[in-house]
């Protein structure tokens, strides 16, 4: 967390940090192991849902971090999302409609790849929020 946003306590950040990581170990697990499983095969559903449940405890984690902040950090995240979610809004709508006006190759374009634009537009806007607020 930034050094005057200081009411968020250690064992939350921790937290964060443990979700985030298992969440993603879990999701390249699944990938990798999607990508090695053969067509047919009947674990290729709950492999591709093996991600959930640590993404729903780092989701957790995150909301229960922003809980304990104080009532400015809480404001930055606020912005943070703001911007986050008008950039998501922007970048399917630009899409949906590029999609009705040509074909847009799925390797580039496909949900697998457009979600991790979400976090990048996240941390933008965290970015953009904090260095309002100094």
């Amino acid at each position: 967390m930034n050094a005057y946003v200081t009411s968020t306590t250690p064992a939350a950040q921790h937290r964060v940090g443990i979700a985030a990581a298992l969440w993603i170990l879990v999701a390249f697990a699944a990938r990798a192991s999607l990508e090695a499983s053969a067509a047919d095969s009947p674990w290729r559903i709950p492999l591709a849902l093996a991600p959930l449940p640590p993404f729903l405890f780092f989701l957790w984690a995150v909301v229960a971090a922003v809980r304990s902040l104080d009532e400015l950090g809480r404001r930055i995240h606020l912005e943070a999302l703001a911007v986050a979610f008008s950039l998501a809004t922007v970048l399917l709508m630009t899409l949906g409609l590029l999609q009705l006006a040509m074909t847009l190759p799925p390797d580039d374009w496909s949900y697998r790849h457009t979600w991790s634009f979400l976090p990048l537009f996240y941390f933008l806007g965290l970015a953009l929020a904090q260095r309002r607020y100094r």
